[in-house]
């Protein structure tokens, strides 16, 4: 909080420290409107308030009091009357006593007919009660103590306060339950009185001197009642504060204080009145955290005595009204109003705006755009371009004239770089003129920076031929720079002029050129470029030329690559390999040219291709020495024993020789395979190897001249004996498992074939066709059931032979088919 010198129109609120001079971060929670303006008399009445006021015009009144209603009020005078009175209707009750009252207090539900009370204070602590025929009663409370200073009525409990202590009555029960005592006997009672206040109705809070004590009315248990009221009370909380204590009230779960402050001046040292404070603290068992602290600047406060200030609230709202005799200020809890205005003042923009925006629909004073806009220009005066504009976006949302009005302010301050990656680019569209600007702005000095905003702005925000023709006339000063060349492509492709845009990608060889043709179908520009296409991407363009096929016919790319073979043998390879069939009148011309770029795909090619002329190819590879393609031409032509001696002379590799007499499956090319190794042992040992599953070794060995040196002889022989091992071993597995099966399915069908048949009326004879059970159940019949399950009647059958006793089903053996199996294969 500022502080502020004192004068008469000064400001209500300062700092509790006079000699800081730095301004508080911390935020005030309270702020103070002064109701008087200098008046020696004010009676402020609200609906659920009183406050003590002096009325020099005409009897000094000492209190007012209301109901919880606010339709019934209590006054008490210097001259000793009371009246208390409806402020709606009609009703009033006045008494004049002959001692002056201090005290009046009016029970809370005044209204109801059953709580006509009230009580004042003097000497003597009196309850007036309406009885019946509506005639007042009186009876004495207290008294003997002296004067009764303070009075506050909650419920069923009134506590007040006199020279010795605090006292609590219960109306309910009659009784008086408590008596607190006050701690600093030595404070005049009078100087230094009593502040009372119910925080609820069964939380009082006493605050005395510089003593604060919070009480708790609690129900007496059964069991400990006897002769005590029913009700006792508890100190809960209990400690002391800097200053005296002028009056109380309850805020939620913290407490508002009033304080009398006294300060010692350094240049005289004598005591002074200071202004008195308005804290708010948070309680605790036996100490309290301050939450805010104000200094209030009220008028004649370096005359003002504690007893001169009084502190009375509002029930039900946050209202909290000081009272001296020359002042009535106001305090009130800040809205979100108070809170952005303070954080404006800070200077804390970010926070005001996230603040109005979470509480737009509460605030009325501010509103969200107004302080963006000082956000803003507050980032702009502290040079901070970047953010301002980057806020921008949020701030200005969708409004169009606000943004090319912040897009001049930062032209005029020479940072339109700074606000341009932000700008809308739809919903809202600004003017062209505002993002020709900008262009012009990174073109007269950023190369790199037009070409990203080109790329990133849509060619409709602005006047595509103005821009191209600036372009123009840089590249006349510098024809070579890339990055504008690149980005004069762009616009010539936003302005559909798709033929210079790709003459500017090819002579730059630039990999958007392929998305540039595909995009816009500009296969038919490309058709005398496809040399130049597969210089710059080969892949890429073999792709994409195989994609469009019907654009582009296969004829006409190998025309055009025929001064280029080694590029029309990746794109004739490409087909291939995509489909076997479709380039076959080029496999002849393919011949040569994986034989001078690509021999090891040309035996891959040899073996796939149907439509290669092998002639022409086993004269090209004879004629380039490839021996493995030679070979396998002569295999493919049938000349397999040719193949197999090339591979022996001029390959002198006996495994690959071997593997092709494997593939040939040839037992003539064995033989010429064993006599062509005879005496060569290197060969004699890889065919000991390998051709024991093929040949039978003994072929071999036999023919070995005696005390031929054989390297690995015995290692070879071993692994004969293993494998013919191994060979005598998988038969044998096989045999018990061909044996185990065998009898397994066996007893199954022994099984099943024992299982009994079942032979209703439904079933017939496979040879008469009639049923195989009589309709009369006492004439003997004979049926005979085969294991196929058909049935004939016994006399159907034929009669068995001397040769071959067993019968046998008519329709199931081939071997003995009687009479009827025609008739039974017609119906089938």
């Amino acid at each position: 909080m500022a502080e502020a010198e004192e004068q008469e129109t000064g400001s209500l609120e300062e700092s509790t420290d006079e000699s800081e001079e730095e301004e508080s971060e911390e935020e005030p929670k309270l702020k103070y409107e002064r109701l008087s303006n200098g008046v020696t008399g004010i009676l402020q009445k609200d609906a659920a308030s009183c406050m003590t006021v002096h009325d020099k015009s005409c009897v000094k009144i000492n209190q007012i009091s209301l109901d919880e209603s606010g339709e019934h009020m209590g006054v008490c005078s210097e001259d000793g009357k009371v009246q208390v009175f409806g402020l709606y209707s009609g009703e009033e009750f006045h008494e004049t006593f002959d001692c002056p009252i201090k005290i009046v207090a009016v029970h809370p539900h005044f209204l109801r007919s059953s709580c006509k009370q009230f009580v004042t204070g003097g000497k003597k602590l009196l309850l007036f009660e309406r009885s019946w025929m509506s005639r007042w009663k009186s009876s004495v409370l207290h008294e003997g103590e002296g004067n009764i200073r303070s009075v506050k009525w909650r419920g069923h409990l009134i506590a007040w306060a006199n020279n010795m202590g605090v006292k609590i009555f219960d109306i309910t029960s009659k009784q008086r339950i408590t008596n607190v005592p006050r701690d600093d006997v030595s404070l005049r009672p009078d100087m230094y009185p009593c502040s009372l206040c119910w925080k609820d109705s069964v939380t009082l809070i006493i605050g005395w001197g510089m003593s604060v004590k919070v009480c708790s009315v609690k129900e007496r248990h059964a069991s400990e009642m006897r002769d005590l009221p029913s009700r006792y009370v508890e100190i809960v909380s209990q400690f002391e504060t800097e200053f005296y204590i002028s009056g109380l009230a309850p805020l939620c779960d913290q407490l508002v204080v009033l304080s009398y402050v006294k300060e010692v001046s350094e240049k005289t040292e004598s005591e002074y009145c200071a202004r008195p404070r308005l804290d708010i603290i948070q309680p605790l068992s036996e100490t309290c955290e301050e939450i805010s602290s104000d200094a209030l600047t009220v008028r004649g406060f370096q005359e003002n005595e504690c007893r001169d200030y009084h502190l009375e609230y509002s029930e039900g709202e946050p209202l909290f009204y000081i009272v001296s005799p020359r002042d009535v200020v106001v305090a009130k809890e800040r809205d979100q109003d108070d809170h952005i205005d303070w954080l404006l003042e800070k200077k804390k923009y970010e926070e005001a705006l996230m603040a109005a925006e979470i509480s737009q629909k509460n605030i009325k004073r501010h509103k969200i755009l107004d302080i963006g806009l000082a956000y803003i220009n507050h980032l702009v005066a502290k040079g901070e371009y970047d953010i301002a504009a980057r806020k921008c976006q949020k701030i200005l949302g969708k409004n169009a004239a606000l943004w090319e009005y912040e897009v001049y302010k930062f032209k005029e301050i020479g940072q339109l770089r700074a606000i341009s990656p932000y700008l809308p680019r739809g919903d809202p569209v600004l003017k062209p003129l505002i993002y020709e600007m900008i262009l012009h702005e990174f073109l007269e000095s950023d190369y790199e920076g037009f070409a990203t905003l080109i790329r990133e702005w849509p060619g409709d925000l602005y006047n595509n031929s103005v821009i191209v023709q600036a372009v123009r006339d840089h590249l006349k000063k510098d024809c070579q720079n890339r990055t504008l060349l690149k980005t004069l492509a762009e616009l010539y492709t936003y302005d559909k002029n798709y033929s210079n845009a790709l003459e500017i990608y090819l002579t730059l060889r630039h990999k958007d050129v392929f998305q540039l043709i595909h995009k816009h179908n500009l296969f038919g520009s490309i058709k005398d470029k496809i040399v130049l296409l597969m210089d710059f991407d080969s892949e890429k363009a073999v792709d994409m030329l195989l994609d469009n096929e019907d654009k582009i016919s296969i004829k006409k790319v190998v025309e055009e690559l025929e001064d280029r073979p080694e590029l029309q043998h990746v794109y004739l390879h490409k087909l291939f390999k995509r489909d076997h069939h479709k380039g076959q009148r080029y496999h002849e011309k393919q011949i040569s040219l994986y034989a001078e770029y690509d021999r090891p795909n040309l035996l891959p090619f040899l073996r796939d291709s149907i439509h290669c002329p092998l002639e022409k190819a086993l004269e090209i590879c004879q004629q380039r020495n490839f021996v493995e393609e030679t070979v396998y031409l002569l295999s493919r032509m049938g000349n397999s024993r040719r193949a197999l001696k090339m591979i022996m002379e001029e390959l002198h590799d006996v495994d690959k020789a071997i593997e092709f007499a494997k593939e040939q499956d040839d037992g003539e090319l064995w033989e010429d395979l064993i006599l062509y190794s005879i005496d060569k042992p290197p060969f004699i040992t890889g065919l000991l190897n390998n051709i024991g599953t093929h040949v039978d070794p003994i072929l071999l060995i036999h023919r070995i001249k005696e005390g031929m040196e054989i390297p690995n002889l015995r290692d070879s022989l071993v692994k004969i004996l293993q494998d013919y091992n191994l060979q005598i071993l998988l038969r044998e597995g096989c045999k018990k498992i061909l044996v185990a099966d065998s009898l397994s399915l066996l007893k199954k069908m022994h099984r099943t074939q024992m299982k009994g048949v079942l032979v209703d009326e439904e079933n017939v004879c496979e040879s008469c066709l009639s049923p195989v059970l009589p309709s009369d159940a006492a004439k003997p019949f004979s049926v005979v059931v085969f294991h196929c399950r058909h049935m004939f009647h016994k006399e159907c059958l034929p009669v068995p032979s001397m040769s071959s006793p067993a019968q046998f089903c008519n329709i199931c053996s081939a071997k003995h088919r009687g009479p009827g199996s025609a008739i039974l294969e017609m119906k089938k």
